[in-house]
């Protein structure tokens, strides 16, 4: 029988520091791992996906595998979550380019985009899925260093990476 909290939506706190691990989550999330069955609509495309190592990002992954393309799987710096999604976009039968490193930077953001078109011939679809957000009771507890990474994460990089994707 499913847990009270669980049938009302309601989950545990998750005490991970940004940007978190999926095997220490409870419930562990289910990304499609088991249940999503392509039907070739990504047939020979190419995605660039942000974030893709775990959450929505993992799920898009293991979606667009099984749907047909090829992946960039961008992360930051969960390798054990990266390694994982590899492995199920790798058992989709489609190659995966794992790409660790900070979204942050306009030059890793550049060489993304340059690497998934060397590595798998173009780029076709960009997801930018990655984000960073915590939240607090207060405005006044957000400090500048975090608001920068923030805005960094969620506003520069799309608009790196879109930028750096509409020049190939």
């Amino acid at each position: 029988m499913a847990d009270s909290n669980n049938e009302q939506g309601e989950f545990p706190e998750q005490p991970q520091s940004p940007p978190g691990v999926t095997d220490k989550m409870e419930p562990v999330p289910d990304h499609g791992e088991e249940s999503y069955v392509g039907s070739g609509k990504l047939t020979s495309k190419v995605a660039l996906i942000t974030g893709a190592d775990s959450g929505i990002g993992r799920a898009v992954a293991i979606a667009f595998a099984r749907e047909g393309a090829d992946i960039v799987l961008s992360y930051l710096n969960e390798h054990e979550d990266a390694r994982s999604t590899a492995a199920l976009i790798e058992q989709a039968g489609r190659k995966c380019v794992v790409a660790a490193g900070d979204i942050t930077s306009e030059d890793h953001c550049k060489a993304l985009v340059q690497q998934t078109v060397e590595e798998l011939g173009g780029i076709d679809i960009l997801v930018n899925n990655a984000a960073f957000q915590r939240t607090y009771a207060e405005l006044t507890e957000i400090s500048t260093a975090e608001w920068d990474t923030t805005m960094r994460t969620n506003i520069y990089a799309p608009f790196f990476l879109s930028r750096a994707a509409a020049c190939i």
